[in-house]
C-alpha cells in the first residue's frame, strides 16, 4: 500500500487541510484566468463605443483683409560700383521717404535683399567685366489698404524695376477664426439633434472634439514691370481690389447617446 495513503488514513485532518488548500489554489488560478481574459478583451477597447454618434459640423466667416503686403525693390547696372550703389541707394532712400509721409511707420518698412555682383561679357575669347548690379528689395506692410494704389504710383514716379508680391491678408485672424468655430459647434449640434430625434435617443455629454482650418493664406496679386512703368511721371494710381477672404473651421464632435 502506498505510504501516503496510509499516512492520510491516519491523519484526516492533514487530508481535508491538503484538500481545502488545493481547492483554494484552484479558485485562485480561475479568478486569475478570467481577470488575464477581461483586461485582454478590454484593452483598447471603448466599453460605450456604441453609445456614441459622431458629426461634422463647419462654421465659415467671411473677412474683409486690413493689411496689405508688397514687395518694391531697384535693380541698376554701372561700370563704376560706386555709381552703381549710389544711384540704387538715392532711389531707395527716397521710396523710404515717400512711404514713410505717407503714413507707413518704418517699422513695416524691411529691407529683405541687398546684393552686388559683377557682369562678364563672354562673347569674345576671354571674360570681360562690363559692369556692377546692385538690387535692393524691400518689403512694406500697408496698414491702411486703401492706401496701397498710393504706395504702387510712388514706386512708377521713381521708376522702380522690381515690383511684385502684392498680397492682403487678416492681421489678425484668430478673431474670425473664434466666430467660424461657435458656428462649426453649433452646425453640429442642429445636426446631432435632428439625427437623435430620428433615431429615438438622446444627446448626452460630449466626449471628444477636434477642428481644421483653411488657413487664411493671403491673396497674391502680381504687379508687372510694364503696369508700373505705365503709372509713372505723375500719372494716375493704379486701382486695387482688395477682395474678401473665407475662414472656414471645420469641426468633428462625439456625442454620447442616452
Amino acid at each position: 500500500m502506498n505510504t501516503c495513503c496510509v499516512k492520510f488514513k491516519e491523519n484526516p485532518v492533514l487530508f481535508i487541510l491538503i484538500t481545502v488548500l488545493l481547492i483554494c489554489v484552484i479558485a485562485v488560478l480561475i479568478f486569475w484566468a478570467m481577470n488575464l481574459y477581461k483586461q485582454n478583451y478590454y484593452i483598447g477597447k471603448n466599453p460605450q463605443i456604441d453609445r456614441t454618434i459622431t458629426i461634422m459640423g463647419e462654421g465659415k466667416v467671411t473677412a474683409i483683409p486690413d493689411i496689405a503686403n508688397v514687395t518694391l525693390g531697384m535693380q541698376n547696372t554701372n561700370l563704376n560700383i560706386q555709381v552703381a550703389q549710389k544711384k540704387n541707394s538715392d532711389t531707395m532712400n527716397a521710396l523710404i521717404a515717400q512711404l514713410t509721409a505717407l503714413g507707413i511707420s518704418k517699422d513695416d518698412i524691411q529691407t529683405t535683399n541687398y546684393n552686388i555682383y559683377p557682369q562678364y561679357d563672354y562673347s569674345s575669347s576671354r571674360q570681360t567685366l562690363t559692369g556692377y548690379t546692385v538690387s535692393q528689395d524691400v518689403t512694406v506692410k500697408i496698414r491702411q489698404t486703401d492706401k496701397v494704389d498710393q504706395v504702387l504710383k510712388i514706386a512708377g514716379d521713381l521708376k522702380l524695376n522690381q515690383v511684385g508680391g502684392l498680397s492682403f491678408a487678416i492681421d489678425n485672424p484668430e478673431t474670425y477664426r473664434q466666430q467660424a468655430r461657435i458656428l462649426a459647434l453649433q452646425n453640429a449640434k442642429d445636426k446631432a439633434e435632428a439625427l437623435a430625434k430620428i433615431m429615438g435617443v438622446n444627446l448626452g455629454k460630449v466626449i471628444s472634439f477636434a477642428e481644421s482650418s483653411n488657413g487664411v493664406t493671403p491673396y497674391p496679386m502680381m504687379v508687372s514691370d510694364k503696369a508700373v512703368s505705365g503709372i509713372g511721371g505723375g500719372g494716375t494710381a493704379p486701382s486695387v481690389s482688395v477682395g474678401s477672404q473665407d475662414i472656414i473651421i471645420d469641426a468633428s464632435i462625439v456625442y454620447e447617446l442616452n
